[in-house]
This record gives structure tokens, C-alpha cells and sequence, in this order.
């Protein structure tokens, strides 16, 4: 018989204890047509989003029994597994921890819609390491607001205009007006190089994939990829900006770019497909030149959501919103002499 030194002798093992199970949640109106990914994002608080990716590959999740993909939309009704996960209790306390409220210059607002005009720097909502975003911050600055949910994203570094819906019926209206190209969208960018100006549509499928940190990636790719999809950028020249020798940065393209479909990094992945990377761009730009650019205060890239025109969800009338380019980035593009 063992014994154990300092101590007394052993007894009959504790039983294991049970394993966390599987939690179900219904979807409910208010989330209906919103992405998986950003849906289990929501309800598992501080699980980082690679992992929400991974137990989403592994078929972890299912939505009525069946095996989904990131991008499948959940719908009224639809009932979503949630498997167990496991966070440090340090990630769980920052989880706990509620966004700082914050408003946002506002561009329009009514009892309908909020479109702001975004900084850049800021997330449209928490995950992938970000604790919050300008959704959740907005919410806690308007807490009697009973419905404020995003009409569509921005990336972090792109500024601009953003609609957030105050109503579901707002929401709806203009989501499927995005999803059917019936919004107009321009951004103004500012690229390397002298952009051809008969080189005016750029038509060329993109495909999405994951790293395997979980980062969304973008390529061009041809016609015939399965998982190609098809993506058009109108590209108008606003100005030219002679090379800076003595700075040692190459002539730049201020550039009005108009997109017909809404792919992930279309505008970055277009432009940089051209020779012709958007300036600050830290995923498809040019590395060595963004550091040269630091020096000079360019901190950011330079990509602005400008104009945006939609159909009023309520009234039917056209609106056409413009957000200007802000201080950081006109001072680069017009330097006081």
C-alpha cells in the first residue's frame, strides 16, 4: 500500500466532474440577418476571434444541427450551439468590463437612423482583440436607446461615413440596399505612384480567405475560381502630388474610387493589384515606405469613406451624405507652404 509523506493515507478517487455542456440560443428578431461570426461574437464575450473562427471550422457550431460557415447569416427563430470555451480568468475580467461611452461627430439623425462620421483607429465593434468598438461605445453612451445596431463596417483604419440603425426595420431596409448595390459608395484615396487616368474600372474577382491567426486576407483572382467573386471598382483621379525627393517619397494619386459591390478590402486589394497600394496601408501596401511616411506624420492609412448615398428607409427620398477628409490627412495632401 503507498503512502503519502505528511499527509493521510488515500481514499477513493473523487469522481470526475462533469464537463461543461453545450448551450443552445434561439435567434431572436433584433439579430436576424446578422453574420455568424459576428453574432457568436456577441454572445462569447472575450473569446478571442480566433477561436470563435476555429470552433466555427471545426463544426463545433451548428445552426439546427446543421454545419455552418462564418459568413452564414442566422435567422428569426434559428437555433445556434454554442460549445463550452475556456478563457483566462483575465480575459473574462476585461470581457466584464463595459465600453467607455462615446459620441461620434453625427451627420445625420433622426428617429430612424445615426449616420457618424468615424475616426480612424477605431473598431465598428469589439472582437479580434479588441475589446470594443464605436457600436458598443455608442451604446453606452445612449443607454435608453432601445435598438442601435450597425448598418454595415468600415475597417479600423478607414474613416468616415457609418449608418447605424435605431430601428429593425431601418436596419432591414438598408442592409438590403446595400446587398443589392442600390447604395452609392465613393471613397477618396491616396495611392503611390501616377494612376493612369484612362485606367477608369478595375473588374476582377477577389477571393477571401483566413491566415491561420484567424486574420482576414484578400487576393485578386481569376475568372475561373469557384471562390472567386466578382468585384467592381470605378476609380476617377481628383489630383496628383509631385514626388517629395528630399522626403524621399515617390509621386502619390489622390484618387475618387467608387465601389459596386461590397467585398472585404475590395478597394485596398484593387488598387494594390494596380501597382498602385492605398499610402499607410499595413496589410497590402508598401512596408518601407509607410515607415518613411511615419516621419512625416502620416500615421494612418489613407483611406476615407466620403460620399454615401441611400434611399431613406422610412420616406423613400434619396440622401446623399459627404463626411471631408479629416485634419491628418488633408494637411498631408494640401501642407501649408
Amino acid at each position: 500500500m503507498k503512502h503519502i509523506i505528511g499527509g493521510k493515507p488515500p481514499s477513493d478517487p473523487a469522481p470526475a466532474p462533469t464537463p461543461p455542456a453545450a448551450r443552445f440560443v434561439e435567434v431572436d428578431e433584433d439579430s436576424a440577418g446578422q453574420r455568424l461570426d459576428n453574432f457568436l461574437i456577441r454572445h462569447l464575450k472575450g473569446v478571442p476571434k480566433t477561436h470563435v473562427y476555429r470552433i466555427i471550422r471545426s463544426g463545433e457550431v451548428r445552426i439546427n444541427k446543421g454545419r455552418v460557415n462564418a459568413d452564414t447569416r442566422v435567422q428569426a427563430g434559428d437555433l445556434v450551439r454554442l460549445p463550452p470555451v475556456r478563457i483566462s480568468d483575465k480575459v473574462a475580467e476585461k470581457a466584464e468590463r463595459p465600453a467607455p461611452a462615446r459620441e461620434f461627430p453625427v451627420l445625420l439623425e433622426d428617429d430612424h437612423l445615426i449616420a457618424i462620421d468615424k475616426p480612424a483607429g477605431v473598431a465598428v465593434h469589439g472582437g479580434s482583440g479588441v475589446s470594443f468598438g464605436v457600436i458598443e461605445q455608442l451604446r453606452q453612451a445612449r443607454p435608453g436607446a432601445k435598438f442601435l445596431e450597425l448598418v454595415h463596417r468600415l475597417d479600423r483604419d478607414t474613416s468616415g461615413i457609418l449608418l447605424v440603425a435605431k430601428k429593425r426595420s431601418a436596419l432591414t431596409h438598408l442592409q438590403d440596399q446595400f446587398r443589392e448595390r442600390e447604395t452609392g459608395k465613393t471613397y477618396l484615396a491616396l495611392v503611390t505612384g501616377v494612376w493612369p487616368a484612362n485606367k477608369k474600372v478595375i473588374d476582377l474577382p477577389l477571393h477571401k480567405y483566413l491566415q491561420e491567426d484567424g486574420e482576414r486576407r484578400v487576393r485578386v483572382t481569376t475568372a475561373d475560381d469557384p471562390d472567386g467573386m466578382r468585384s467592381i471598382t470605378l476609380v476617377k483621379v481628383r489630383s496628383t502630388m509631385l514626388a517629395r525627393t528630399p522626403l524621399g517619397l515617390p509621386a502619390m494619386s489622390l484618387l475618387e474610387v467608387t465601389i459596386k459591390t461590397g467585398r472585404t478590402h475590395q478597394i485596398r486589394v484593387h488598387l494594390a493589384s494596380q501597382g498602385h497600394a492605398i499610402v499607410g496601408d499595413d496589410k497590402y501596401g508598401d512596408f518601407e515606405l509607410n515607415k518613411r511616411l511615419l516621419k512625416q506624420g502620416m500615421r494612418r492609412m489613407f483611406l476615407h469613406a466620403w460620399r454615401l448615398q441611400f434611399n431613406h428607409p422610412a420616406s423613400g427620398e434619396r440622401v446623399a451624405l459627404n463626411a471631408e477628409l479629416p485634419p491628418e490627412l488633408s494637411d498631408f495632401v494640401s501642407p501649408s507652404p
